[in-house]
């Protein structure tokens, strides 16, 4: 017993009082808000940072891909490290290092200097951002609880990627590229502050005994981030180029020595073992293919709105906000129709809501206006992906005891980054193949963008094959 942490357990620490266990879930959720927006917000500033650091076209890319891929490849390294050595420490850790590497970010006088600070906000936002989702699965106990805060959570971060673009366009018009970046600055610094008084958090095992797989945290590192580069490279280079076949190649051969490494260490990053319950493996392939269409919506809606529609990069911001609201809210409806019907019921019918959305979304045409071609579908999928997000988020995080809470956080955030980055290559290879069968114009362009809607309706379909796999409700029976 000597080893053991006094650290409190779910029930009790969510029975302290709930004005504490919500300030823990503000605390996760503008966490998780930051990690998300910084995936996006760059985006719309792209043409400033290029004018204002001189940089090339083709290092260009790396301002958001350096971010994208350590954030990937850290992923696991971030959820295992929550469990060892205390989601506070980590949370703070992680949070600290991401607003450093803003400000550094923001601060950047060279193309290398801001490509080198989004590497490390990448690094910061995998350590942080499995924490976030392990200090709710710590705090709430299964059941309504947990579902509720959760689903805050995903509401938060996913209105954290939807709002980047409006974001990121006003800051870049009416201020500068550079306040994108530090923007997180004096976030980052009050979450810190509020979390060091009222966050809770030693190891939630054994004290003293944890190590770190470091084998299994570098394979794990690399595989990841050789997928996720590879995957980058096949949008430019194309899927049979020596570049993207080698890097893919290479994180194949890294995550398969990685599961071997797993299966013989005494302290695994990943315990296997956590896919044999049924939920958590099936809700990650779930999110891994869903996942495809979710990230590269907001992209393609906002290349559809700026190069066809000719919106600027505030009004297509603005533009998305219906979306960003639609997303939220039934993130927030989730655990009140759980109430009554099954997560797996649920799931099942916020996928066919998502699929009718993109397919109706492929619709879309040049002469295209918002009324008509945008809100209609665009609330339609928007509003379905947010029931999604929630209950996959809450399957793949059932079922497993708090010294793993961190594992399967990081499991969840890298099955979804993962499936993000493999559906932005493999949609935006289909949308530039339809545009070039087209030939030039405003109809050629609203043509691969509506493909690539299509592809993202069917990833959506395929994802749904899988739910009859999930058992009957992400609740255990005692709170059910």
């Amino acid at each position: 017993m000597s080893h053991m942490t006094s650290e409190p357990g779910p029930v009790q620490t969510e029975r302290r009082g709930g004005r504490t266990a919500w300030i823990v879930v503000f605390a996760a959720c503008v966490g998780q808000f930051v990690v998300v927006l910084d995936v996006s917000v760059i985006n719309v500033a792209l043409p400033s940072v290029r004018a204002g650091l001189d940089i090339g076209e083709g290092s260009l890319q790396w301002v958001v891909n350096a971010y994208v891929i350590t954030f990937a490849g850290f992923l696991l390294l971030g959820g295992r490290a929550a469990d060892l050595f205390g989601r506070k420490g980590v949370f703070i850790l992680g949070l600290g290092i991401f607003t450093a590497a803003s400000l550094l970010g923001g601060l950047a006088t060279s193309p290398g200097m801001l490509i080198a600070a989004r590497a490390v906000q990448g690094v910061g936002a995998a350590v942080l951002s499995p924490a976030t989702l392990t200090i709710l699965t710590t705090t709430f106990p299964e059941g309504t609880g947990r579902v509720r805060a959760i689903a805050t959570w995903t509401a938060v971060g996913t209105g954290g990627g939807a709002a980047g673009g409006v974001i990121g366009g006003l800051l870049t018009d009416y201020l500068s590229w550079r306040w994108v970046l530090l923007i997180n600055v004096p976030l980052g610094l009050i979450v810190i502050v509020a979390s060091a008084v009222w966050l809770t958090g030693g190891r939630a095992g054994k004290a003293g005994r944890g190590r770190l797989d470091v084998p299994g945290a570098v394979l794990a590192t690399l595989g990841a981030g050789s997928l996720a580069y590879g995957i980058s490279q096949t949008e430019s280079h194309g899927w049979g180029s020596a570049r993207a076949l080698g890097f893919l190649l290479l994180g194949v051969v890294a995550l398969g020595a990685f599961l071997a490494v797993e299966r013989r260490a005494a302290e695994p990053l990943t315990p296997l073992g956590v896919f044999r319950v049924r939920s958590v493996s099936v809700a990650n392939a779930i999110t891994v293919i869903s996942g495809m269409a979710f990230y590269a919506m907001w992209y393609f809606l906002s290349l559809y709105m700026q190069n066809v529609l000719k919106y600027s990069a505030v009004e297509t911001g603005l533009a998305l906000l219906p979306h960003t609201l639609a997303v939220i809210l039934s993130a927030q409806l989730a655990p009140r129709i759980t109430r009554w019907i099954s997560g797996r019921t649920l799931l099942a019918l916020a996928g066919a809501l998502t699929a009718a959305g993109f397919f109706w979304q492929a619709a879309l045409k040049a002469d295209g206006t918002f009324l008509v071609t945008l809100l209609g579908p665009g609330i339609a999928f928007s509003f379905g992906a947010g029931l999604m997000m929630t209950i996959q988020s809450v399957f793949a995080t059932t079922g497993v005891p708090a010294e793993r809470a961190g594992v399967v956080a990081g499991l969840v955030n890298t099955s979804r980054t993962m499936g993000g980055a493999l559906g932005l290559s493999v949609l935006s290879s289909l949308a530039a193949g339809r545009t070039d069968r087209e030939g030039t114009g405003l109809e050629a362009l609203s043509s691969g963008y509506a493909s690539a809607f299509f592809g993202s309706g069917v990833a959506v379909v395929v994802s749904m094959a899988l739910i009859v796999l999930l058992p009957r409700s992400p609740r255990s029976p005692a709170t059910a």
